[in-house]
């Protein structure tokens, strides 16, 4: 028998920094598994996507482009899906959100997920998968609760931390919750222990092909990396300020700070203010193609991550399991599931988050061993080889969904004659 039809619902899809979702449905799709991709939202530029994989999944947009749909589909809302319906919908919507961001999302979710439990049931949908927790899990539930098609959602890190006002009814309706780190695992669990049996950590995978050749020698000046979205919870004015302690203990040094985000223009201020600007440079977002050349030009890439002052924090960032696959060390702090893969004194340096002086401490105790860091570095690559595997981990994943099928039909389902979509069409 043919194996399911599984719709994975983001927000934007390819996003170039979540390439680990890129990833996770193109190993599906080799796997074999027939996935079908729907966005909440519109296209990105293809600008922006410079530099990204294929996308091997078809992938249809709604958009504000889909309004005038989703308003036609929420005004038949009664008549094509029942009497309970609407009920589901208010008490979907009416519930103390987290911020008005946060219900903004969750209401085009809502109206999304009704216009895409026609459009999944035209299509012949087995199973709806939302990779984040918040507004697209929240659209995957409204589209499962209305179509009878049963749903899915995994739970990574601003999605969770801190969690919307619907997580725990979310958790309950769904048939499976996948977890990226063993710690996210537990959290759900203890959020709601009678649905503990349903979260299943399954690690995310590694695309990046390492860069041949020698690693750089050992020898100043030494090349620091660092890699990720210009936001509070990746900490990096931590490391700047640990770098004003690496130039007064006469460490010589030179850092890539490499991304982009809300926090830029913040960081370069404290890089002129502190005259970091001979030592740190700032190249802005870099193509996920060039990841592995940088890996292979640094001494260390540094990891600062902290809990942001709104709760968010990183799973495990996969700029991490990126440079130990190849054989960068690796000085990170301990917050949230870093510490599932840097382990302190065997595949890297772990230090206390926030603390600019113990991250210089443990970069110029990377640097000053380079014996050790390699030694370091080819345990880590060890670990991320077994661990993390795409083809064995998605493979978990597709089993999940396999075991998940729905075993009856939808109680009701809508005409098709006007709610499918075409190939990037609303």
């Amino acid at each position: 028998m043919p194996g399911p039809r599984v719709a994975y619902l983001l927000l934007w899809f390819p996003e170039p920094s979540q390439t680990f979702v890129l990833d996770e449905v193109n190993t599906l799709v080799r796997l074999g598994l027939d996935v079908r991709v729907y966005t909440l939202y519109g296209p990105r530029p293809a600008t922006r996507l410079t530099g990204m994989a294929e996308v091997l999944a078809p992938v249809r947009h709604l958009g504000t482009a889909a309004l005038k749909f989703l308003v036609r589909d929420l005004l038949r809302l009664g008549r094509t899906w029942g009497p309970e319906a609407a009920p589901f919908l208010r008490r979907v919507l009416v519930r103390r959100w987290r911020s008005l961001e946060t219900w903004g999302e969750a209401l085009w979710a809502a109206m999304a997920g009704v216009h895409l439990a026609g459009t999944m049931t035209a299509d012949g949908i087995d199973h709806i998968h939302a990779p984040w927790a918040n507004g697209p899990a929240t659209a995957a539930w409204v589209a499962a609760r209305l179509s009878g098609i049963p749903f899915s959602f995994s739970g990574r890190a601003h999605d969770l931390y801190p969690p919307d006002g619907a997580l725990q009814e979310k958790l309950a309706a769904a048939k499976f919750i996948r977890t990226n780190t063993r710690i996210n695992q537990r959290y759900l669990a203890d959020l709601c222990p009678p649905l503990a049996g349903k979260v299943v950590n399954i690690y995310n995978g590694v695309s990046l092909t390492p860069a041949a050749g020698p690693r750089p020698p050992a020898r100043p000046p030494f090349h620091l990396l660092a890699l990720g979205r210009l936001v509070p919870k990746k900490g990096f004015p931590v490391l700047l300020t640990a770098c004003r302690h690496l130039r007064a203990q006469g460490v010589d040094f030179r850092l890539t700070l490499a991304g982009d985000g809300p926090e830029r223009g913040k960081i370069r201020e404290f890089i002129d203010r502190e005259g970091l600007a001979d030592r740190v440079s700032l190249p802005g977002a870099v193509p996920h193609r060039e990841v592995a050349r940088l890996m292979a030009a640094a001494h260390l890439l540094v990891m600062p991550s902290l809990i942001a002052p709104s709760g968010d924090r990183d799973g495990i960032p996969n700029v991490i399991l990126e440079a130990l696959l190849c054989e960068a060390p690796v000085v990170a702090s301990a917050v949230s599931g870093i510490p599932e893969v840097i382990r302190e004194g065997d595949t890297g340096w772990l230090t206390v988050p926030g603390d600019p002086e113990a991250l210089a401490q443990a970069v110029a105790a990377a640097l000053a061993d380079p014996g050790e860091a390699r030694r370091r570095a080819e345990r880590g690559r060890i670990l991320v080889a077994r661990e993390f595997d795409s083809r064995k981990n998605y493979a978990r994943l597709k089993a999940q969904f396999e075991g998940a099928l729905r075993v009856t039909p939808p109680a009701r389902s809508p005409g098709t004659g006007d709610v499918s979509l075409s190939p990037g069409a609303p």
